[in-house]
């Protein structure tokens, strides 16, 4: 049948609109796809380098806790050590506080100018060493911690 103008309908290049309509699809579906390839390779390397800066976090991480760990022995050995000492110098001081007391009751008794156990200064001729202190009433003698430096 003819169109009503008598004219037949042709292309120039000799193939339908729907012929080049399916290699425009078929060049779009390429480009698409090449697209696609190149964005799932991007997004590859991405997460490769994730996992790459992961990776060295865990190693920077490990290595800061060893050191960390080690620093909280050498810590814990010098605190061990320094309460060690600080007992054996805690008993130290309670034996020199009580040598101390027991030497300030001594010289107390001895600078007491009012009892010498009943005995007085014109009695305590004879050398008797519990009736010293009768005879140091004129030059009071006092103990201070300081004579006990070690």
């Amino acid at each position: 049948m003819a169109s009503s103008s008598g004219k037949s309908i042709s292309n120039s290049s000799g193939s339908s609109p729907q012929q080049q309509n399916s290699g425009s699809d078929h060049q779009r579906k390429r480009r698409r796809m090449e697209s696609n390839r190149e964005s799932a390779r991007r997004s590859r390397m991405r997460k490769q380098k994730h996992v790459d800066d992961l990776v060295a976090q865990i190693t920077k991480l490990k290595s800061d806790n060893n050191r960390i760990q080690s620093s909280i022995g050498f810590t814990t050995q010098q605190y061990m050590s320094m309460e060690a000492e600080n007992s054996v110098l805690r008993a130290q001081m309670m034996e020199l506080s009580q040598r101390l007391e027991s030497l300030n009751e001594i010289l107390d008794h001895i600078n007491n100018p009012t009892a010498c156990n009943g005995v007085y200064e014109t009695e305590a001729m004879e050398f008797n060493p519990f009736n010293l202190a009768c005879l140091n009433q004129q030059h009071p003698i006092m103990a201070s911690p300081d004579m006990f430096q070690y």
